[in-house]
């Protein structure tokens, strides 16, 4: 294996049909020789994190709802947070944006983007994982089923998550302006 892809993002390429991965935006959290784990950031469930953690903490009622991760262990809850309070849980993905799963994390995050009139802190809260055998993200890059670009905070926490995977094709693209992205008329080539 070349270079660790951690903290990139992995983009769907348009003839990746696979239900759980088609037009998802995949951010990678690992990536070694023994294979690579990451957090679909574009499917907002109907879920609300209030409900979802009833069970463990007593939060105010949000809109804010869980967004599904991956289908590896789906009932597993992870938190994306940009509050460098709770850094000591690990590095940094990328600048700024940190993965918790410490119940201090979870609590701590949420309920002071909930008890805040401003947010001071933006954070989403998935359920399950992406996760890749050893070799296997690999040969599915170089099959074509997925595009790389450099993650950024700003688009795991855009305020329309419906849109991600339509940015970050364009960011993709307009980084590689080698590759054509729409030809409006085929009779030019």
């Amino acid at each position: 294996m070349s270079e660790s892809l951690r903290g990139q993002f992995l983009i769907a390429a348009k003839r990746l049909r696979d239900g759980n991965f088609y037009k998802a935006v995949v951010l990678l959290l690992e990536h070694s020789d023994q294979g690579a784990m990451g957090l679909v950031i574009n499917r907002p469930s109907s879920i609300r994190v209030s409900h979802a953690l009833a069970g463990h903490f007593n939060l105010p009622d949000t809109d804010d709802v869980v967004f599904g991760g991956g289908p590896v262990e789906p009932s597993a809850l992870v938190i994306l947070h940009d509050d460098a309070n709770f850094e000591d849980e690990g590095p940094s993905v990328v600048p700024g944006l940190f993965v918790g799963g410490s119940p201090s994390a979870f609590e701590s995050v949420i309920r002071e983007a909930a008890d805040s009139d401003h947010l001071k802190h933006s954070f989403r809260v998935l359920s399950g994982y992406a996760g890749w055998g050893a070799g296997q993200l690999e040969s599915e890059i170089d099959r074509g089923d997925w595009l790389l670009h450099p993650a950024d905070r700003e688009l795991v926490f855009h305020q329309d998550p419906y849109a991600i995977y339509e940015v970050a094709l364009q960011k993709f693209y307009e980084a590689n302006h080698f590759l054509p992205h729409r030809i409006k008329d085929p009779s030019t080539n």
